[in-house]
């Protein structure tokens, strides 16, 4: 009998499960794997493709959303979210054991074989495009673009320096999907949504990528941190600033209440703390400025919520 530890590596939470005793090779140890390889054991990555979501659903629906698209459309994250991250480190499997991050992943110390991940990456798949079925034909079609993103973002790395805005892209995507889902169409705002949502994604991304920057530069891996260089922190400033603007843009079309505004205004206090955070580039503390999205997420979303349901 061993004891199984889960990866030492930055999370959000860690299952229950560092204490276990586990039989090596036992259903119990492949299950514990196959949730590492998931990141079920980190939702902050659910939670961040979760808030545009929700923003769009609300914001589409007037605030009374479709409950069962709703309940789609949360299961398809989930779903699509592990997905990513097989995709992701099947991409990565040769090069992740040169970063001190993601040294114990399961494709990396060979818990986990590439084919079985692919088998799990291509059944999340199938069972997310079953849900979509489910829905309009725009949303099928537009659905068959996001499995594109997932599986391009992660080989983006490689060719350009702005993976980050990539990821955006991936993670906007179920903006349209949702509009389409709720609406039947695509009304204008739903752009502009999909554009502040990469520009989000892109400044906490960028933070997130500022934790690996020394050991990427040593492999040859890209990202915005690397390319903004010195001038990181007032670039990633100038994104959230430019990110703020949009989001009251769009509250000036929709003509929202001041709830909406009280959201915005949470969001800009924290996106001010993130960048006392990372003021001397610790990684560690950059580390905790891209969790502290969560709650800009939710404090947008609670605006949203807020003045639908007083008005």
């Amino acid at each position: 009998m061993t004891r199984f530890t889960s990866v030492q590596d930055k999370s959000y939470y860690y299952l229950p499960m560092t204490t276990m005793t586990i039989q090596p090779g036992s259903a119990k140890e492949r299950l514990i794997y196959f949730a590492l390889l998931t990141r079920f054991d980190k939702p902050i990555g659910t939670f961040l493709l979760l808030w545009p979501t929700l923003w769009a659903l609300w914001i589409a629906g007037a605030g009374k959303p479709d409950t069962y698209v709703t309940i789609v459309f949360v299961l398809g994250v989930i779903l699509m979210r592990a997905a990513g991250c097989i995709i992701n480190d099947y991409a990565d499997r040769n090069i992740d054991g040169q970063v001190a991050r993601t040294r114990h992943r399961p494709l990396v110390t060979g818990k986990i074989s590439g084919k079985e991940a692919l088998m799990l990456f291509a059944a999340l798949c199938l069972v997310a495009f079953c849900l979509v079925l489910t829905l309009n034909w725009l949303t099928i079609g537009l659905s068959f673009v996001a499995v594109i993103l997932a599986i391009l973002y992660p080989f983006m790395k490689r060719h350009t320096y702005m993976p980050q805005a990539f990821l955006g892209l991936a993670f906007g995507w179920s903006v349209p999907m949702a509009f389409a889902a709720q609406t039947g169409g695509l009304p204008d705002v739903t752009w502009l949504l999909l554009t502040a949502t990469v520009l989000w994604a892109t400044a906490y991304d960028t933070l997130y990528a500022m934790v690996d920057r020394e050991d990427d530069l040593q492999i040859g891996v890209k990202s915005t941190a690397i390319l903004f260089g010195e001038a990181d922190k007032l670039v990633v400033a100038v994104i959230q600033v430019t990110f703020i603007l949009t989001m009251m843009i769009i509250g000036g079309k929709l003509e929202m209440s001041m709830y909406y505004y009280l959201g915005l205004s949470a969001a800009s206090a924290l996106m001010i703390y993130q960048q006392y955070l990372i003021r001397d580039r610790e990684p560690d503390q950059c580390f905790k400025a891209f969790l502290n999205n969560n709650w800009v997420g939710l404090v947008i979303f609670a605006g949203i919520v807020s003045h639908y349901f007083v008005r």
